[in-house]
């Protein structure tokens, strides 16, 4: 069993910057890839960036590349998504999530454990 607590959202204008952070509790972290996904208001859910378990392969869905980075720290068992030249269209609750094993998956539905997301409004 892995929890997953999101922290780190808020609201920024255009252009700005933040970093949200998943911390998971487990002695397992190490086992699991992790992503981050968001949902805005009337809109699925969707794929926004992942991190195999070992941290050697790194998925960004196009819409966030070169804006947005994915690290973790498995010492401290936290992944990061920091976000950078956020437009206002990235508004929404950003959630992460984990799956054990050390391939990419997009799809939601491929994971296990999921936080309680965060709210990120960026504003025009």
């Amino acid at each position: 069993q892995v929890q997953l607590v999101e922290s780190g959202g808020g609201s920024v204008q255009a252009g700005g910057s933040l970093r949200l952070s998943c911390a998971a509790s487990g002695r397992t972290f190490i086992m699991y890839t992790m992503g981050w996904f968001r949902q805005a208001p009337g809109k699925e859910r969707e794929f926004v960036a992942a991190i195999t378990a070992s941290g050697a392969r790194i998925y960004y869905a196009d819409s966030v590349k070169g804006r947005f980075t994915i690290p973790r720290d498995n010492a401290k068992n936290t992944v990061y998504l920091q976000m950078s030249s956020l437009k206002p269209e990235d508004t929404a609750v950003y959630y992460c999530a984990a799956r054990a094993g050390n391939t990419i998956v997009t799809a939601s539905a491929r994971y296990d454990y999921w936080g309680q997301g965060t709210q990120v409004t960026v504003s025009s």
